[in-house]
Parts: C-alpha cells; structure tokens; sequence
C-alpha cells in the first residue's frame, strides 16, 4: 500500500467526481497545495485569470492579555504581573489578526475550469463577498472520501506509524509536495515556488503557535500546577511517546533539526 498520492490518482479522483465543483475542489486542493479552510474561504477576487495566479489569504486571529503597566504578556489566570509584579486590577486585551498572504501560480487547464464552474455556477454571497465552494469542512471531508472511493483508492498507509487511513483533504495537500519536489529534480522551478510558498506559510503558522504556547499557556500552567504536577506530566508525555511514537524517534528528529541547521549555517 502506497504512502503518498501520485497525479494519476488525483486523475482517477477527478473522473469519479460527480459533479464539476467536486472535480475542481480535488484539483484545487492537489494543484495549489492548499489547506482545506483556505480552499473553501477562495473568493472570485481572488482568481487572477490574466496573471494565471490564485490569491490565498490567511487570517488568523487570538486575543492577548497584556499587563497595563508594562505590556508584558498574561495568563488568564494571571493575578500578579510576572515581570513587574503589580496586581493586575484589569488585563488588557489586544486582538491581533496575522494576515499571511501567498500568491500562488495556477495552471491553464485548472484556469479553465474554474471559467467553467462559474459560468454554470453562481457564487454564494457571504459577508458582501463571492465565495466559490458554499460548502463547509465536513462536506469538503466527504467529498474527497467518496471521489477517494469510487476512484478504488481505499487508504494510505502512514511512513511513520504504519497505520492505515483513509484519502482525507491533507492527503492531497502531501501529494502536492511530494509531486513538486519530483518535479523540481526535473527543473520545473514553478512548482518548488509553490511549494516552497506553502512551506513558509506553515512555517509561520508554527511560530505564532510557539508564541502562544510560550507566552500564555505555559505561564498559565505554571500558576496551576506544582512542580510535582509537571514532573507527573512529563512522565506521561513519555510514555506515551515510547508507545505512540517509538523509541528513539524524540531524539531522531532533535538531531535531524541540528544537523539542518549545521547543513544551512546556523549550527
């Protein structure tokens, strides 16, 4: 059993789709490499027909509780500031939207397509804009199951686990990937753009998890919980690490991001 989706897969995708929107979803989600929020969020605006370019546009938003005397950030639970060490009488919030924008190529034959579905398809309005898909994520979900399906592509097997799943939107997004770095060993320089464009993207999106992790959660955790309680924590985490993951794999990957970094310069 195969790991990864090749393009002939896609191919038997799209023909056992049943009707042009499922066709042009499954090819949306493989050509762009798109997550499927972001597949589902495209508006007519953002198709570039001229340029040959899809606009794809990430939003994010998380409310910060800051300190009102010196700024520093702030649990929930927070009572005292755990830099200045004022009494905290009233946390300031401050909602920040991450905006991520990343244009994307797109090839012909998927331009025309989308010329297809929207001459024979209205876009729903939503929120004074014109969405593409009127579906939601669970629809989506279906969707690429049933195409996965009926096009005989009954599961994936994962590279590192071993298990079985089934063809799921992600699935298609890795089949982008992996095509496109096929592809960039042969010269095509586009597609290692794209994918190079997604990965940064992600990249990013860890980051802003990181930060949140590191300037609110694990604050807010250590106002809760005592020492011994994170030690039990920890204890668990490694058990279930040994089981789920295996031993040895923690370690692996802390020496793959080092000899990275040394391989780039920054070791």
């Amino acid at each position: 059993m195969k790991a990864y989706l090749e393009p002939a897969d896609i191919e038997l995708m799209e023909r056992a789709a049943s009707c042009l929107r499922d066709r042009l979803l499954i090819r949306l989600l493989f050509r762009l490499g798109c997550r499927v929020s972001e597949a589902l969020s495209l508006k007519t605006s953002d198709i570039d027909f001229d340029q040959g370019t899809v606009t794809i546009l990430h939003l994010k938003k998380r409310i910060r509780l800051s300190c009102p005397e010196c700024k520093a950030s702030l649990g929930m639970r927070h009572q005292f500031c755990p830099v200045c060490g004022k009494q905290v009488a009233g946390l300031v919030r401050r909602q920040q939207e991450h905006r991520h924008v990343r244009i994307l190529p797109i090839d012909e034959n998927t331009l025309v397509l989308l010329r297809d579905y929207l001459a024979q398809n209205q876009p729903i309005r939503g929120s004074g804009l014109l969405i593409i898909f009127g579906l939601n994520r669970h629809r989506a979900w279906q969707i690429v199951r049933d195409c996965a399906k009926r096009a005989g592509l009954l599961g994936l097997v994962n590279p590192e686990t071993g298990r079985v799943g089934g063809v799921s939107p992600h699935c298609l997004r890795d089949a982008f990937s992996v095509h496109a770095m096929k592809l960039d060993a042969s010269g095509d320089k586009t597609a290692l753009k794209a994918a190079l464009d997604n990965a940064r993207g992600y990249a990013k999106l860890l980051r802003q998890h990181i930060d949140k992790e590191d300037n609110i959660l694990y604050q807010m955790a250590d106002q809760v919980l005592t020492p011994a309680d994170q030690q039990e924590l920890i204890s668990k985490f490694e058990e279930v690490e040994q089981e789920r993951i295996g031993a040895g794999k923690h370690e692996e990957y802390v020496k793959l991001v080092e000899d990275l970094e040394c391989e780039i310069g920054l070791g």
